[in-house]
């Protein structure tokens, strides 16, 4: 019984960590991370997330950031089918994709950090979903 409340007691723990975290108003006034991310195509995006591939500053776009998810899917579909190139593919894009979501954060004015709610499944992936379909955050739009 004592090790029910055990673990009972580390799934609160698991599920409650991150809430005050996601609750935390991003810092007001103007965004610190730079201009704008511009709104791309499908083709315009796919060069950007392979161009910066290690580029962690900077804002992506809302269409930037879900035209490469995209673009990452039909790829990880495809390579699924090969596992040695999928192996490859999924290590050619580990920073990349990192990178996209940090600048897809920066575009809320939040931290690249907070990728790492992700870890407290499903509270922070849900809360890191949200975040990626979010407007920008710029002082003239509050």
């Amino acid at each position: 019984m004592e090790s029910g409340a055990a673990t009972l007691m580390l799934i609160l723990v698991w599920v409650a960590l991150p809430i005050p975290v996601i609750l935390m108003r991003p810092p007001a006034g103007a965004n610190r991370f730079g201009e704008v991310g511009r709104p791309m195509d499908f083709v315009q995006a796919v060069g950007a997330f392979l161009s910066n591939y290690f580029d962690f500053s900077g804002r992506a776009s809302r269409s930037e950031f879900w035209w490469a998810i995209l673009f990452m899917f039909i790829v990880n579909t495809v390579t699924s089918f090969i596992p040695l190139l999928q192996a490859v593919w999924t290590l050619g894009t580990f920073f990349p994709s990192i990178a996209l979501a940090a600048r897809r954060l920066h575009d809320i004015n939040r931290s690249g950090w907070f990728q790492l709610l992700s870890f407290f499944f499903p509270i922070g992936t849900i809360a890191l979903i949200v975040w990626y379909c979010t407007a920008p955050r710029d002082a003239a739009a509050g």
